[in-house]
């Protein structure tokens, strides 16, 4: 009897939220965020290179700026939240 409600608990989970499959049916925000940094840290290491004028290096900075305003402001907007 325990089994079949164990079972149909699974069941119900899955169908709420599909990669409860899986086993995993969370947020990772923090993987997230180092993510964007290391993209960011990507970008900025993209300007070492031949570049003859500078159109592309003004939207790596532009993208890395951008990436690290959405973490920052997304963490700050969670700290406020609790």
């Amino acid at each position: 009897m325990a089994g079949t409600e164990l079972q149909s608990t699974h069941n119900d989970l899955a169908a709420e939220v599909p990669s409860a499959e899986w086993g995993w049916s969370g947020e990772a925000p923090k993987f997230f965020r180092v993510m964007a940094f290391v993209a960011a840290a990507f970008l900025l290491l993209m300007l070492i290179g031949n570049h003859e004028g500078h159109v592309e290096s003004v939207y790596l900075i532009g993208f890395a700026a951008v990436l690290v305003f959405i973490v920052v402001r997304d963490a700050l907007r969670r700290r406020r939240a609790r």
